[in-house]
């Protein structure tokens, strides 16, 4: 009996950039021929297309004429990481909204900058309501999701995106942006729950369980930006368990993602 072979999704053009930028840097002219040739583009001028990604986070910069993915260079003790958490009152953007983001800006052991808000709602299931005590009440003088979402944009510029569940909260935050015109995110981005598998020996990943074994003392858990904060010192305790081959921001974006986990069995 045959089996038929599955076939590999489709690498993004966005993932596909990446992987030929982390290889080498691109002529400036090559580039806007890439960007032309861009099925996904938004802009028929590949000019504005390069000025769309950039200020969607994507960090490349210009230098003698080529493209460089800066993450590519940039050594860990120089990058600056956005440690990003949020709280919703639905599962996706057509159900949802964010009803707190917190993010703390991370580089070289030192915390440079925080951003913490609530965003206005007018409901919140009462099983969340539980888990992080929002209230309605403690919404209604809160700003709206736009605004905090602009905010949010101006704060996180083209760091490295960091949060513990990648997942959820990258795309749901991108799927905000783009459902308010904000564009997209195209910031790399990070997962402590993958770099703590391959740095970390635990039997649990887990936010609650990786405070209490690494005995971060922060109150207020399932909010915003104490969760931010949590993770932010998640983030430099597997940074200072790295192995000394992994120098640079996209090695530890690549090591995360690697198949060093310490514990295979545990979640």
């Amino acid at each position: 009996m045959k089996y038929k072979k599955k076939n590999k999704p489709k690498a993004s053009f966005m993932d596909t950039l990446v992987s030929r930028l982390k290889k080498m840097d691109i002529d400036f002219e090559d580039f806007l021929l890439v960007l032309e040739h861009n099925e996904e583009k938004f802009f028929d001028n590949p000019e504005l297309e390069m000025e769309l990604l950039l200020s969607n986070g994507f960090p490349i910069d210009i230098i003698n004429n080529k493209v460089v993915l800066s993450t590519k260079n940039t050594a860990i003790k120089d990058q600056v990481f956005c440690i990003v958490d949020i709280e919703t009152n639905g599962n996706n953007v057509q159900t949802g909204q964010i009803i707190e983001l917190g993010a703390v800006k991370y580089q070289n052991g030192k915390i440079i900058g925080k951003y913490e808000s609530l965003v206005y709602a007018k409901e919140i299931p009462r099983y969340i309501q539980e888990v992080t005590n929002i209230t309605p009440l403690m919404l209604e003088d809160a700003p709206v999701v736009k605004v905090v979402l602009e905010e949010f944009k101006l704060f996180l510029e083209d760091s490295v995106f960091v949060a513990h569940n990648i997942k959820f909260d990258y795309s749901f935050v991108s799927e905000s942006f783009e459902k308010y015109d904000f564009g997209k995110l195209e910031n790399r981005s990070l997962c402590t729950i993958d770099l703590a598998k391959r740095t970390i020996d635990a039997k649990r990943y887990g936010l609650d369980y990786l405070k209490e074994l690494l005995n971060i003392d922060i109150d207020n858990q399932h909010r915003a930006y104490s969760d931010a904060l949590s993770t932010t010192y998640i983030l430099q305790e597997s940074i200072n368990c790295l192995p000394k081959k992994v120098i640079t921001s996209e090695d530890l974006i690549d090591y995360s993602k690697s198949d060093n986990i310490i514990n295979k069995n545990k979640n």
